[in-house]
C-alpha cells in the first residue's frame, strides 16, 4: 500500500511540533518540544539563535519516531508551516550571520530618508507619509542596515525561519510564497517578489539577489537530504511540499476557504481572517496575506498584543485560580471560566480598548489601551471578562471592516488558538457577533492546514475542495443568547465604535507630552 500518512512540522512561539495526520484529517501522533521564545539583550529587543529552531524541530521528529503507531514507511512527504515574520541572515554557506529577529522583536529605526519620486508624491496626496515612515521605520532590513553594515553586507540570503528551515530540510534557498509576511519587497498582490519600479524596493536596503525562490502552495520545495534525515530521522528523500505561515495554515485547517466564513485565532496577536480570491485592501496600503491556498489570499485584521493580554492578567491577578487548580488537579483554565461566568454579559457597563500596543492605519499609531466605565462593584472578575469582550468587539469591528470591503457577510465563525480552548469566551464571542461559533475539531489547526497543503500537493487529494471535505469539521458548536447579544449589540454600537474617535484627540495629546510612541517620519 503507497503511503498516506502527512508529517507536518509547525513552529510556534513557544514550541515546535511534529505532528501526523491522515487524509482524514485525524491527528494520530504528536510530539512536542518547548522552546524559549526570545532573549532579550536591550528593553525591546526580542532574538534566538536559529540553531534552536532546528534542533528543536529534529528532538520533536525524533521523539515522534518512538511513539506508539508511528510507522516511517506510511508517512509520503513533509510540510513546514511555522511563525511569521521572524528573519536570519545567511552566509553564502546557509550559516546565519546573528541571532535571528524574533517577530516580537520591537526595535524600529525612524527618521530614514523618505521615499520619493512618484511614489512619495502620492503617498503625500493620499495622507499616507507616516504609515509608509512607520513601515520603513518597523523593517528590520534598515536597523541591520544601520546599525550591524557588517552583518548586512555579508548577508548572502535574508530568509523568514520558514525558508531557513525549508533549506536546512532540502539543502535549496526556496520558500513558501504562503509564508511572506515580513517587511520585504513582496508583492502581495500578484504573488511574487516586487517589480523594480516599486516603492518598496525604496523603502528597504534588500537587493532582489538576497531573496529565495518562492514556490506555490502545495508545490514541491525539495526532498530531505541526507544531513536532514541523520539530524531529525525523517526518511531520505521524502519530498517537501510548500505550505504556508501558521496564521494561513490555521484558517484552511479551521475549514475556513470560503469568504462567508471567518477564522478569529485567539493567540498571542488576535486576528480574524477571511480567504478570499480578489485582492482586497481592508486596510489601505496594508495588504491582504498570502493564503495557504494557491493564488489566494487571506484577508486579515489584527489585534497585536491581542490574548497577550489574557496571559498578562493571569500572570499579574490569576495566582489564586493557579494555586486552587493545583490544589484540586484541575486545568487553571476551567476556574479563569469560572471567574467570567460569575459576571453578567457586558460585565455591568465595564468596556476595555484593546489597543495595548501602537497601531499603524487603524487604530493610528498614537493609539493606547483604554478602559472606562468603572465603578465599585466591579472586581478584578469583570476586568477579566470586560478584557475578553473587548478583544471580541475589536475582532467584530474587523469583520464590519471584511464586509464593507467584500461584499460578502460573515455568516459563520470559527475560533482557532489557545483562547478556543475556554467555553466561556467561546460563548461571549458567539453572544458578541451574534452567530453560531465553533472550533475546529483538533486543536493543531495550523498543523492540519500544513497536512492540507501536503494531501493536495501529493495529489493524495485532488483539490482543496476534497481536502477541506474530508480533513476538516466542526468540534463544539456555541449558539448566541438572544439576551445577551441584545447587550452587547447595544454596548458594541453605542459606546465600543465610539471611544476611539472621542479618545483620539487625548491619545494624541499623551503622545505629544511624553514623545511616546515616537512620530515615524
Amino acid at each position: 500500500m503507497a503511503p498516506e500518512q502527512l508529517l507536518a512540522i509547525d513552529v510556534g512561539t513557544q514550541s515546535v511540533r511534529a505532528l501526523i495526520f491522515d487524509l482524514q484529517g485525524n491527528l494520530i501522533a504528536k510530539s512536542r518540544v518547548v522552546i524559549e521564545p526570545y532573549f532579550s539583550t536591550a528593553p525591546g529587543l526580542a532574538e534566538q539563535h536559529p540553531q534552536v529552531f532546528w534542533d528543536a524541530v529534529c528532538e520533536a521528529c525524533q521523539k515522534l519516531w518512538t511513539l506508539p503507531k508511528v510507522d516511517k514507511t506510511a508517512i509520503a512527504g513533509v510540510s513546514v508551516t511555522t511563525q511569521r515574520s521572524t528573519l536570519i541572515n545567511l552566509d553564502k554557506n546557509g550559516t546565519p550571520l546573528r541571532p535571528a529577529i524574533h517577530w516580537l522583536d520591537q526595535r524600529r529605526t525612524p527618521g530614514l530618508k523618505p521615499v520619493s519620486g512618484m511614489w512619495g508624491l502620492l503617498f503625500s496626496l493620499a495622507g499616507m507619509t507616516e504609515t509608509v515612515a512607520y513601515l520603513q521605520a518597523e523593517a528590520e532590513s534598515n536597523w541591520l542596515q544601520k546599525n550591524e553594515p557588517e552583518v548586512w553586507n555579508n548577508t548572502y540570503k535574508y530568509v523568514l525561519l520558514s525558508g531557513y528551515l525549508n533549506y536546512k530540510l532540502t539543502g535549496q534557498f526556496k520558500d513558501s510564497v504562503g509564508s511572506q509576511v515580513a517587511y520585504i519587497p513582496f508583492d502581495y498582490k500578484n504573488l511574487k517578489w516586487c517589480a523594480k519600479s516599486d516603492w518598496k524596493w525604496q523603502a528597504v536596503p534588500v537587493k532582489d539577489s538576497m531573496l529565495v525562490d518562492l514556490v506555490p502552495p502545495t508545490g514541491l520545495m525539495g526532498e530531505i537530504t541526507a544531513e536532514a534525515a541523520a539530524a531529525s530521522g525523517i526518511p531520505v528523500g521524502l519530498p517537501v511540499i510548500a505550505a504556508a505561515a501558521d496564521k494561513a495554515c490555521e484558517v484552511i485547517g479551521a475549514g475556513c476557504v470560503d469568504p462567508n466564513i471567518a477564522c478569529l485565532s485567539y493567540g498571542t496577536t488576535a486576528t480574524i481572517n477571511t480567504t478570499q480570491t480578489k485582492y482586497v485592501e481592508a486596510i489601505p496600503l496594508i495588504p491582504p496575506y498570502p493564503s495557504a491556498v494557491p493564488g489566494a489570499y487571506t484577508l486579515e485584521i489584527q489585534v497585536y498584543r491581542g490574548y497577550w493580554m489574557v496571559s498578562w492578567f493571569k500572570r499579574e491577578f490569576g495566582h489564586n485560580e493557579e494555586r486552587l487548580a493545583a490544589q484540586r488537579g484541575v486545568e487553571a483554565e476551567e476556574l479563569f471560566d469560572d471567574l467570567v461566568n460569575s459576571v453578567p454579559a457586558g460585565s455591568l457597563g465595564l468596556m476595555l480598548q484593546p489597543y495595548w500596543s501602537p497601531g499603524l492605519k487603524v487604530p493610528g499609531p498614537e493609539a493606547k489601551g483604554a478602559i472606562i466605565g468603572f465603578g465599585d462593584v466591579h472586581t478584578r472578575a469583570h476586568m477579566y471578562r470586560s478584557m475578553l469582550e473587548g478583544l471580541a468587539y475589536a475582532l467584530r469591528e474587523g469583520a464590519d471592516r471584511t464586509n464593507k470591503h467584500t461584499k460578502v457577510p460573515i455568516d459563520q465563525i470559527r475560533v482557532a488558538g489557545g483562547g478556543s480552548q475556554s467555553k466561556a469566551a467561546m460563548q461571549l464571542t458567539a453572544d458578541i457577533f451574534g452567530l453560531p461559533t465553533t472550533n475546529p475539531h483538533v486543536y493543531e489547526a495550523s498543523g492540519l492546514g500544513a497536512a492540507m497543503d501536503l494531501a493536495v500537493g501529493l495529489k493524495l487529494h485532488p483539490d482543496f475542495n476534497v481536502a477541506v471535505k474530508e480533513m476538516t469539521r466542526t468540534g463544539s458548536t456555541f449558539e448566541p443568547i438572544a439576551e445577551n447579544h441584545k447587550i452587547y449589540d447595544e454596548l458594541y454600537n453605542k459606546v465600543y465604535l465610539k471611544m476611539y474617535a472621542r479618545l483620539k484627540p487625548l491619545y494624541d495629546e499623551i503622545r505629544s507630552i511624553t514623545g511616546y510612541p515616537p512620530p515615524m517620519k
